[in-house]
């Protein structure tokens, strides 16, 4: 495995530990990679899945959006509401696709 301070972690990745008016983030660089890795892979990992619930069954876009997010909101996902909310923004991303958070009007 590699250096993991060579691992850039996004800035909306990292907010996701950083409290209001802090700078210093809540966990270790090292937690923090790990999480960013493992959030980073399933978005990936997720576009295959994304792609086809809207080609072959004809899905739109923000619905596979939605039914994804609901899905990593689950307890058995191992992911935070705010890692499960930046992987479905960046799975949004990868596909090109528009996305609003579920807590913000859109």
């Amino acid at each position: 495995m590699g250096d993991p301070n060579q691992i850039e972690i996004p800035s909306s990745f990292l907010a996701l530990f950083l409290l209001p008016g802090k700078v210093k983030p809540t966990e270790s660089r090292a937690f923090i990679t790990e999480r960013y890795e493992l959030c980073e892979d399933l978005a990936n990992h997720l576009c295959d899945y994304a792609r086809a619930q809207h080609l072959d069954l004809g899905i739109a876009e923000d619905e596979v959006l939605r039914r994804c997010h609901a899905g990593l909101l689950q307890e058995s996902s191992g992911l935070s509401e705010a890692e499960a909310t930046w992987v479905v923004r960046r799975l949004a991303e990868l596909e090109a696709w528009a996305w609003h958070d579920p807590v913000t009007p859109g």
